[in-house]
């Protein structure tokens, strides 16, 4: 018996035949739940989403201006000075004067920063290989393939 979907325009039962517009739909959907689910393990670290998602694109893209840091996360320089002081005042974040012009300060994240995003990290891939477990050897194959997939289409946005 076909899947029934909720989401309106969904097509039914059909397997490898949805539309471009289709296929992200369900794609968007899935991301946004499995992402809402997993956040739940972010209480443990602490810290609020907002400090979270700007200690994380401090350890990944590496040390930036208050103003480029702003811009990634779309909010207003006031909004990121009272994020990073917080984060600042936990010790997660560090300012240094910027090699090449002294007047800029960077941002960075901090040895306890970086500690603190990994292991937030490793618990939500624990609970999501948890998940992962229960499943059949040919879905977590399927998956696999998936995530290949994902990645490579992310990659595009360069």
């Amino acid at each position: 018996m076909p899947r029934r979907s909720a989401r309106p325009g969904a097509r039914e039962g059909v397997a490898g035949g949805g539309s471009s517009d289709v296929v992200a739909d369900r794609l968007h959907s899935a991301a946004i739940r499995l992402l809402r689910w997993l956040r739940r393990e972010d209480d443990r670290s602490g810290l609020s989403a907002p400090r979270l998602s700007a200690l994380s694109v401090l350890v990944f893209a590496g040390p930036v201006t208050l103003g480029e840091l702003a811009a990634a996360e779309q909010v207003r320089p006031p909004t990121m000075t009272r994020l990073v002081q917080a984060l600042e005042g936990e010790g997660l974040v560090a300012r240094t004067p910027d090699p090449d012009d002294g007047r800029v300060t960077r941002l960075a994240a901090t040895a306890k920063g970086r500690r603190l995003l990994a292991a937030g990290r490793a618990r939500r891939v624990k609970t999501l290989a948890g998940r992962l477990d229960r499943l059949s050897a040919a879905d977590r194959a399927t998956l696999e393939r998936a995530a290949e997939v994902m990645e490579r289409l992310v990659s595009y946005e360069a």
